[in-house]
């Protein structure tokens, strides 16, 4: 997987370099101090991933984001956290902080990992087939899978995709979020953000920015909250 980085600070760009440097399959390509630079390169060159900071002079990361082709993976990186909620608004791969951790790194790009190969089209496309009142069944790997809704604990959508993710499994399919959220039970799953489905009754925790549902920290958007704490809060529908 081939990938910038975008940061006007040049410690940060070689910590992230450092880190991509022990990463197998990742290559670097280039660093820039600019969005404006980033842009040019990307225009002439085929990139996979950009590793990208939100804070810079001209244009920042956010807005940057909102102009990149759309096959094109980002990561944010920022010393600012309150900018997560609106990064993954923008179908972010993830949001790590700096300093940035080995571990949170290695986590973040794996991810960037499956993703890319769902674009390119290198992982099987599946699709819902069958929908019964507690389940449905999924067409994967010349087979169909049943998939209880009960076991779903939340889903998670990048642009024509969602990825379903359950006890032990992630499954892949080529529908995007706001179709299969209609085929769910509006009583047991809720959409928190653009690119967020939960199974509010595997909530373990939430406060007012995310919702930890095992070891997965899900961020809430900031469109979505007020709904999802009225409809799944204050009326006490959440519980096992």
């Amino acid at each position: 997987m081939k990938a910038i980085i975008v940061d006007d600070e040049p410690l940060a760009r070689e910590a992230i370099q450092l880190l991509a440097m022990k990463t197998p399959n990742l290559e670097v390509a280039e660093t820039f101090n600019s969005a404006l630079t980033a842009s040019k390169y990307i225009e002439e060159s085929g990139i996979d991933l950009i590793f990208l900071d939100i804070e810079m002079p001209g244009m920042n990361g956010i807005e940057f984001a909102k102009t990149i082709p759309e096959k094109t993976l980002v990561i944010f990186t920022t010393a600012y956290p309150e900018y997560a909620l609106e990064g993954f608004e923008l179908d972010a791969i993830d949001y790590l902080v700096k300093p940035v951790k080995e571990e949170r790194f290695k986590k973040a790009v794996n991810k960037a990992f499956v993703y890319h190969k769902l674009l390119q089209g290198e992982v099987a496309k599946t699709e819902v087939q069958n929908k019964g009142d507690d389940y449905f069944f999924v067409k994967s790997e010349r087979k169909f899978v049943k998939i209880y809704f009960k076991d779903i604990l939340f889903i998670e959508g990048l642009k024509d995709y969602v990825v379903m993710q359950t006890e032990d499994q992630r499954i892949m399919t080529a529908m995007n979020i706001k179709t299969i959220y209609e085929q769910l039970p509006q009583d047991i799953f809720a959409r928190i953000g653009k690119s967020y489905l939960i199974n509010v009754k595997e909530i373990d925790s939430f406060d007012n920015n995310t919702v930890l549902i095992r070891k997965y920290e899900i961020p809430i958007g900031g469109s979505y909250r007020s709904s999802f704490f009225e409809n799944f809060v204050t009326r006490k529908i959440i519980g096992r």
